[in-house]
């Protein structure tokens, strides 16, 4: 999660601020085509120093601590998800380049599909080839390159194509403006993700308990962490293709109303969990204690429904407009300086796992408002100024001549 999904998840902003603002903006529709197929170039690279880590994760485990089983296992299912991670990584940059287009549905079909296959996948290798751990790292990494090649043939025969334009040697062109703001996303993105991993490492160190509480929590936080994050996707393309536009006016609006909408779901999210708190726990475990310990901490995880919203489509408004290093210092200031060590040291002085998640707590709500003031107060005009001049030095100017 922390290494070759921040590049699919964090890396491919780049295509949302460059391709989206470039398809309205650019001089050539093949803008977006070159924009692809540098960020192909650019994550593959920026998936080598992964690719080192996977090969020899054996040793990383081990020099943190792990039991040998865990080092010895852990490294084998790396290893043999390592060519699928890259096929994920793959599948990330085509669908950012669809969805630059307004093309945003093809990569949901992809996964209705690919999901069940995955399933069935799994079960095939695990059970019916007796291949144990190894099969199911191998049937994930064939689902992720079917994902990949079904999404490219969408691509190809039904809508998307005609931005392509071919291979260049300009995307090897201004590879560096991509890959500044690249590497800005993953920090963005990690900056989060890191922080909840370093809460779930906490709540290992609580005890059993704590830990089954968590893994509960973290499980439903993931899944309706989509609904912030869906919005930040598309506020992210839309913000991007009006600024592209010329339009500072309705760039601005669209941010405004992707804020609002994501505090409407926040707050109706926020009234299921809190009515369901007593029972939530019941979905992922049977046993009373962690069903109870579940409830008492559900409402601060229902609480910042409303700032997890505003995170992510703030987030997505400022990826728009390439701002991608704002949100990743807001994340470092609101999580590492304060909020994330509070809720530690609230978890081992009497507060046990709710502490963490006061602290979590805490952070997002600084997030939330920090991101949504900045979008709220932002240079409209400016920020379509940035996005030509990311043009002039990235994808309009050297395609000005195709």
């Amino acid at each position: 999660m922390c290494t070759a999904w921040l590049i699919g998840m964090g890396g491919t902003t780049a295509i949302d601020t460059l391709a989206s603002a470039s398809f309205t903006g650019g001089k050539s529709k093949h803008d977006l085509g070159i924009i692809l197929q540098r960020a192909f170039v650019v994550l593959s690279l920026f998936y080598v120093p992964v690719a080192i880590l996977w090969l020899f994760a054996g040793p990383v485990f081990r020099a943190l601590g792990q039991e040998e089983f865990i080092a010895r296992d852990g490294a084998r299912f790396l290893q043999v998800l390592l060519p699928g991670g890259l096929g994920y990584v793959y599948f990330e940059c085509l669908k950012k380049y669809l969805q630059a287009q307004g093309i945003m549905r093809p990569g949901t079909y992809v996964l209705l599909i690919t999901s069940p296959v995955n399933a069935g996948l799994n079960f095939l290798f695990i059970y019916t080839f007796e291949m144990g751990l190894l099969g199911a790292p191998l049937a994930t990494g064939i689902s992720y390159w079917l994902s990949f090649f079904l999404l490219l043939i969408y691509t190809r025969y039904v809508s998307g194509w005609e931005c392509w334009g071919g291979w260049s040697k300009k995307c090897l062109e201004n590879i560096g403006t991509f890959a500044r703001i690249a590497a800005l996303g993953v920090v963005h993105v990690g900056t989060e993700w890191w922080a909840f991993e370093i809460v779930a490492i906490a709540a290992g160190n609580l005890g059993s308990l704590s830990l089954a509480a968590q893994s509960c929590i973290m499980t439903a936080d993931q899944v309706l962490n989509t609904i912030p994050f869906g919005l930040g996707v598309s506020a992210s393309a839309r913000v991007g293709n009006l600024l592209g536009a010329r339009n500072p006016t309705g760039a601005k609006r669209a941010a405004n109303t992707a804020a609002l909408l994501s505090m409407f779901l926040g707050t109706l999210v926020l009234a299921v969990l809190m009515g369901t708190r007593n029972v939530f726990g019941r979905i992922f475990n049977d046993d009373d204690s962690v069903v109870r310990l579940t409830a008492e901490v559900l409402p601060y995880v229902a609480l910042f429904q409303i700032a997890d919203g505003l995170n992510g489509s703030c987030g997505g408004s400022l990826r728009g407009m390439g701002r991608q290093h704002v949100g990743a210092a807001v994340n470092l200031v609101s999580y590492y300086c304060g909020a994330l060590p509070l809720g530690i040291w609230l978890a081992f002085n009497g507060w046990g796992l709710a502490g963490l998640w006061v602290g979590q707590c805490i952070a997002l709500y600084l997030v939330g408002f920090a991101e949504w003031a900045i979008v709220a107060f932002s240079d409209w005009n400016k920020q379509v100024e940035n996005a030509f001049k990311r043009m002039d030095h990235g994808t309009e100017a050297e395609v000005g001549g195709v």
